[in-house]
Protein backbone atom coordinates (compact mmCIF):
# COMPACT_ATOMS: atom_id res chain seq x y z
CA UNK A 1 0.00 0.00 0.00
CA UNK A 2 1.31 3.39 -0.70
CA UNK A 3 2.36 5.45 1.76
CA UNK A 4 -0.13 8.29 1.17
CA UNK A 5 -3.10 5.80 0.97
CA UNK A 6 -2.12 5.18 4.23
CA UNK A 7 -2.29 8.89 5.26
CA UNK A 8 -5.85 8.72 3.66
CA UNK A 9 -6.64 5.19 5.50
CA UNK A 10 -5.30 7.06 8.92
CA UNK A 11 -7.41 9.99 8.27
CA UNK A 12 -10.46 8.83 7.71
CA UNK A 13 -10.53 6.41 10.75
CA UNK A 14 -9.35 9.62 12.82
CA UNK A 15 -12.59 11.33 11.44
CA UNK A 16 -14.45 8.18 12.14
CA UNK A 17 -13.79 8.64 16.18
CA UNK A 18 -14.57 12.36 15.14
CA UNK A 19 -10.72 13.14 16.14
CA UNK A 20 -9.64 15.77 14.61
CA UNK A 21 -6.74 16.09 15.82
CA UNK A 22 -5.49 13.48 14.02
CA UNK A 23 -6.78 14.47 11.09
CA UNK A 24 -5.36 18.13 10.84
CA UNK A 25 -1.96 16.63 11.66
CA UNK A 26 -2.50 14.93 8.29
CA UNK A 27 -3.12 18.54 6.60
CA UNK A 28 0.64 20.50 5.52
CA UNK A 29 0.83 23.80 6.67
CA UNK A 30 -0.73 25.68 3.00
CA UNK A 31 -3.30 22.79 3.00
CA UNK A 32 -6.72 24.27 0.75
CA UNK A 33 -10.04 23.00 0.98
CA UNK A 34 -12.85 23.07 -0.66
CA UNK A 35 -16.79 21.83 -1.06
CA UNK A 36 -20.12 22.97 -1.74
CA UNK A 37 -20.22 24.83 1.49
CA UNK A 38 -16.65 25.79 3.05
CA UNK A 39 -13.66 27.52 0.82
CA UNK A 40 -10.66 27.36 3.32
CA UNK A 41 -7.30 28.28 3.16
CA UNK A 42 -4.16 27.71 5.58
CA UNK A 43 -3.70 24.89 8.01
CA UNK A 44 -5.75 26.79 10.90
CA UNK A 45 -8.77 27.10 9.08
CA UNK A 46 -9.02 23.58 7.31
CA UNK A 47 -8.45 21.87 10.57
CA UNK A 48 -10.72 24.32 12.32
CA UNK A 49 -13.29 22.98 10.06
CA UNK A 50 -13.04 19.60 11.08
CA UNK A 51 -12.61 20.73 15.21
CA UNK A 52 -15.66 22.64 14.97
CA UNK A 53 -17.40 19.56 13.06
CA UNK A 54 -16.05 17.04 14.80
CA UNK A 55 -16.72 18.58 18.35
CA UNK A 56 -20.27 19.86 17.48
CA UNK A 57 -21.10 15.97 16.60
CA UNK A 58 -19.44 14.77 19.67
CA UNK A 59 -21.26 17.41 22.13
CA UNK A 60 -24.69 17.02 20.88
CA UNK A 61 -25.18 14.39 17.75
CA UNK A 62 -22.89 11.46 18.69
CA UNK A 63 -25.85 9.20 18.70
CA UNK A 64 -26.38 9.70 15.33
CA UNK A 65 -23.14 9.55 13.86
CA UNK A 66 -22.01 7.13 11.33
CA UNK A 67 -19.35 7.46 8.59
CA UNK A 68 -18.14 4.55 6.25
CA UNK A 69 -15.64 4.90 3.70
CA UNK A 70 -14.40 3.01 0.46
CA UNK A 71 -12.55 3.01 -2.70
CA UNK A 72 -9.42 4.71 -0.86
CA UNK A 73 -6.91 5.29 -3.13
CA UNK A 74 -3.39 7.06 -3.36
CA UNK A 75 -0.60 7.29 -5.16
CA UNK A 76 2.59 9.74 -4.68
CA UNK A 77 0.83 13.35 -5.67
CA UNK A 78 -3.08 12.65 -5.88
CA UNK A 79 -5.66 10.21 -3.72
CA UNK A 80 -9.40 10.03 -3.68
CA UNK A 81 -12.13 8.22 -1.21
CA UNK A 82 -15.37 7.43 -0.71
CA UNK A 83 -18.03 8.74 1.76
CA UNK A 84 -21.27 8.04 3.48
CA UNK A 85 -22.11 9.99 6.35
CA UNK A 86 -24.77 9.98 8.32
CA UNK A 87 -25.63 12.52 11.14
CA UNK A 88 -28.62 14.85 13.12
CA UNK A 89 -27.65 18.39 11.49
CA UNK A 90 -27.64 20.66 14.53
CA UNK A 91 -29.50 23.54 13.38
CA UNK A 92 -32.50 21.77 12.07
CA UNK A 93 -32.08 18.53 13.90
CA UNK A 94 -32.65 16.44 10.91
CA UNK A 95 -31.32 13.43 9.80
CA UNK A 96 -28.76 13.38 7.17
CA UNK A 97 -27.25 10.67 5.06
CA UNK A 98 -24.82 12.68 2.73
CA UNK A 99 -22.42 11.25 0.21
CA UNK A 100 -19.77 12.67 -0.46
CA UNK A 101 -16.46 11.52 -3.44
CA UNK A 102 -13.11 13.55 -1.99
CA UNK A 103 -9.49 14.22 -3.98
CA UNK A 104 -6.47 14.91 -2.73
CA UNK A 105 -2.98 16.68 -3.37
CA UNK A 106 -0.03 15.50 -1.58
CA UNK A 107 3.09 17.12 -0.93
CA UNK A 108 6.74 15.26 -0.89
CA UNK A 109 6.20 14.68 3.00
CA UNK A 110 2.77 12.73 2.44
CA UNK A 111 0.61 15.65 3.85
CA UNK A 112 -2.65 16.56 2.05
CA UNK A 113 -2.21 19.86 0.35
CA UNK A 114 -5.46 20.03 -1.82
CA UNK A 115 -8.62 18.17 -0.13
CA UNK A 116 -11.96 18.88 -2.36
CA UNK A 117 -15.27 17.37 -1.51
CA UNK A 118 -17.98 17.20 -3.76
CA UNK A 119 -21.60 15.86 -2.71
CA UNK A 120 -24.81 17.28 -3.83
CA UNK A 121 -25.98 20.02 -2.40
CA UNK A 122 -29.51 20.29 -2.95
CA UNK A 123 -30.10 16.67 -2.09
CA UNK A 124 -27.95 17.66 1.36
CA UNK A 125 -30.23 20.69 1.82
CA UNK A 126 -33.41 18.75 1.35
CA UNK A 127 -32.50 16.30 4.02
CA UNK A 128 -30.76 18.64 6.28
CA UNK A 129 -33.14 21.59 6.45
CA UNK A 130 -36.51 20.15 5.42
CA UNK A 131 -39.09 22.38 3.34
CA UNK A 132 -36.66 25.65 3.15
CA UNK A 133 -33.75 22.81 1.46
CA UNK A 134 -36.30 21.63 -0.94
CA UNK A 135 -38.34 25.33 -2.42
CA UNK A 136 -34.52 26.59 -1.88
CA UNK A 137 -31.94 24.66 -2.01
CA UNK A 138 -31.24 24.40 -6.08
CA UNK A 139 -30.81 28.43 -5.89
CA UNK A 140 -27.80 30.00 -5.90
CA UNK A 141 -28.51 32.63 -3.85
CA UNK A 142 -29.63 29.82 -1.09
CA UNK A 143 -26.18 28.09 -1.13
CA UNK A 144 -24.57 31.50 -1.37
CA UNK A 145 -26.21 32.21 2.24
CA UNK A 146 -25.38 28.79 3.10
CA UNK A 147 -21.63 29.14 2.56
CA UNK A 148 -22.02 32.55 4.66
CA UNK A 149 -23.46 31.09 7.43
CA UNK A 150 -21.20 28.11 7.91
CA UNK A 151 -18.01 30.93 7.26
CA UNK A 152 -19.01 33.28 10.15
CA UNK A 153 -19.77 29.63 12.46
CA UNK A 154 -16.02 28.95 11.65
CA UNK A 155 -14.85 32.70 12.13
CA UNK A 156 -16.44 32.85 15.64
CA UNK A 157 -15.60 28.92 16.84
CA UNK A 158 -11.73 30.16 15.71
CA UNK A 159 -11.85 33.43 17.96
CA UNK A 160 -13.50 31.33 20.73
CA UNK A 161 -10.26 29.23 20.38
CA UNK A 162 -7.74 31.72 20.18
CA UNK A 163 -9.43 33.52 23.00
Amino acid sequence: MHPNQTRLDHFYAAFVRLDADTMADCYAPGAQFNDEVFSLRGHERVSGMWRMLCEATQAKNRDAWKLVCSGIEADDKTGKAHREAGYRFSASGRQVHNVIDGVFEFNDAGLITRHRDRFDFWAWSRQALGIPGVVLGGTPFFRNQVKRQAAANLDKYLARRKA
